[in-house]
This record gives structure tokens, sequence and C-alpha cells, in this order.
């Protein structure tokens, strides 16, 4: 009794001790909750993928919120696909739906929904996506443009704390870190959250699109001794699957200040995994021969000098010369990245040097 005093899912009244409504939900009986809180139901449905649109299995469930979990998890383990990945010595398993991503998912939507809804939490299951829907929207002015950074504002705080009391959810706040940081690592799509007025629906997509990018991430990780940060990881996916990127767009990507995300950018680059190529970052090389290979990142390179000289040319039809400083504003890039240019392109006999110094221009040939 004491126990669930502490975890204030009881409380004192007049009439006697009563369970609160978070205590319902945790030790409530299933006839209870029917009776009380009908509406704290949540309905898991399975799909062939002969069938997309008919469910061949349904399953509604009004019961405390750990006994939904323990059931769900077990439901979707039962059809949940494993691959293995040799990453040195150990081998790493990646199922097509992680059981942390599933369980942190599922716990938010318990922690966030609308209680004075009468919807039900529904969780749909395919072969190639998991797809979790709750009544009610963001809070305050929560967005899927700051979801990862703004502080957490549970609906129901007692719900929130007391699973971070029971050691389901490691510390309140960390669920939506958890959810991109273990899908992004393990190379899957970013969790897509959708927003309505009165609901929200997170979509989990069970396909490992890289697994070069898998081996690299837990590869490093283990020799660095420590996991990436959520920022770390997702620049490191942005530039795998591009070829650079600006302070402004990894601040965007991250939802982070300048400041914070120029932090992350400059570990990075302190471990020789990325560097500055004039006013954006790519992969380095040694990076490149790891996740992708040597030619590709002298291919991007190249690709980075082109569009440099065709400006500088471009802009000399007009001019008659060109300084350093000009081609640096021109190109958006370094001074040391400006004279490299105009060096390869007096090497190619493009460009003619005139004066020395801060006097120094350059003319077309």
């Amino acid at each position: 009794m004491s126990f669930l005093k502490n975890l204030s899912l009881i409380k004192e009244t007049d009439e006697g001790i009563k369970l609160t409504v978070a205590g319902l939900l945790f030790v409530g009986k299933e006839l209870s909750i029917q009776k009380l809180m009908p509406q704290a139901e949540c309905i898991y449905l399975h799909y062939s993928d002969n069938n997309t649109e008919e469910y061949d299995s349904r399953l509604d469930l009004k019961l405390p919120i750990i006994s939904v979990l323990d059931r769900l998890t077990e439901k979707i383990q039962n059809f949940n696909h494993l691959i293995n990945i040799q990453v040195g010595l150990f081998r790493l398993e990646i199922y097509n739906f992680s059981e942390k991503v599933f369980q942190e998912a599922l716990l938010n939507a318990y922690t966030h929904r609308r209680y004075d809804s009468p919807g039900s939490i529904y969780v749909k299951h395919y072969s190639d996506k998991l797809v979790i829907e709750s009544p009610g929207g963001f809070l305050a002015d929560i967005n899927e443009n700051n979801i990862i950074t703004h502080p957490s504002l549970p609906r129901n705080k007692l719900i929130a704390e007391t699973l971070q009391r029971l050691r389901y959810v490691q510390r309140s706040g960390q669920g939506i870190d958890i959810i991109f940081k273990e899908m992004l690592s393990m190379g899957k799509p970013y969790p897509e959250y959708t927003v309505y007025n009165d609901a929200i629906r997170l979509t989990l997509y069970s396909a490992t699109e890289d697994m070069e990018f898998v081996k690299f991430i837990a590869e490093t990780q283990d020799k660095r001794l420590q996991q990436f940060s959520l920022s770390e990881l997702m620049i490191m996916r942005y530039l795998y699957e591009n070829k650079e990127i600006s302070l402004s767009q990894a601040a965007k990507l991250t939802q982070l200040s300048i400041n914070d995300v120029r932090h992350s950018l400059r570990t990075l680059e302190n471990e020789a995994l990325i560097e500055v190529s004039g006013k954006v970052y790519m992969l380095t090389a040694q990076t490149y021969d790891r996740v992708k290979s040597d030619i590709k990142y002298v291919q991007d390179k190249a690709i980075t000098y082109l569009k440099a000289k065709s400006l500088i040319l471009d802009y000399l039809e007009t001019h008659e010369s060109i300084n350093n400083e000009k081609i640096r504003m021109l190109c958006r890039c370094s001074k040391k990245q400006a004279s490299t240019y105009t060096k390869k392109m007096r090497d190619e006999n493009i460009l003619e040097m005139i004066g020395k110094s801060i006097h120094t221009k350059y003319v077309k040939k």
C-alpha cells in the first residue's frame, strides 16, 4: 500500500483510499478500466502483404499500461525478422522493428494522449512499417520541426513519472532521442510524425537502407568508446547520403542553435570524421574510404572545384579581373580554398596572376 502511495497511484479521500487515474492505468483490473475509463484502450491491427487495406488480425486491449506493453511486444516479435551484421569480432542484430523503439513509442503515446477524448490508441502493424496513432495533438508550440530539442511537456505528468520510477523509461523527456538514435544507428529511415488538430501519427519504417553505414557507426562507436550524440549521428547520416552540409543546414537538420551545432561539427572534425571544404562540411577521405570509396571522395572534391571554376569564369565574362576576396564571396569559401582554386586555374593556363600580396588580382588568359 505504501508503495502505491509513494507512486501517487492511490490517494486518501473522505470516502477512503481510492485509485488515481494513473493508478487505474497501472494497477487497475480490466473490468474497472472498461467501466471507468473505456477510452484508455489500445487496438492492435495486423495487415498482410496481400491486403494492406483490411487487417487480418485484431486485438482490443483495455488493460493496465504494462500489460498492454507486454502483449503488444510479444505480438510484434512474432513477426519480427532479424538480420545479423558482422562488425569486427561481434555480430550486430538488427530487427525490422526495434523492441526499444516500439516500447518507447507506445509509452509516449500513453503519456501524451488526451484521456478526455473518446479515441483509442491504434497500433497498425505492416511488414514494412509500424503506425502508432493517439488522440490529442502536440502541446504548446511543439511541432515536427522542434520535437527533438523542445523541452518535454507530458500531457499526463504522473504517468510519465511513474514509468520513470518503475524503470520503464530511463528519464522523462528522453523518449524522442532514444527513438531517433536507435533508428538512425540501425540505418533505418527517420521516424515520421504526422500531426492533426486532435491526433498524432508516428510511422516507424522497417527497412535498413545501407549496411555499410550501420557497420561504420558501430565500429566507430566501439573505437571512440562512446556513442555518437543524436546531432552527430544526424550529421553523419546526412553526409553519408549527401555530398556536403552547411552550418545553417546542420542547424535546421538537428534542430539546434548555430552555436550548439557548431560544437557537434567541431567534435566530428577533431576526430577526423569530417572536414571543412570552403563554407561546407564533407566526409574526410579516411571516412569515405570506410563507408564509400576514395574514388567517390575525389569525385566530390573535383565537383566542388568545377563549380568554383565556372563561377569565376562567369564573373570574368563581365569584369576585367577578380581577387581572393571576391572569389570567397562568389564561391562561399575560405581564403585558403580560394587560393587553391586560383592556383589550379593558373596551372591549367586559364588565369594569370597580376600584382602581389593584398594587391594580387587574376585575369583571364
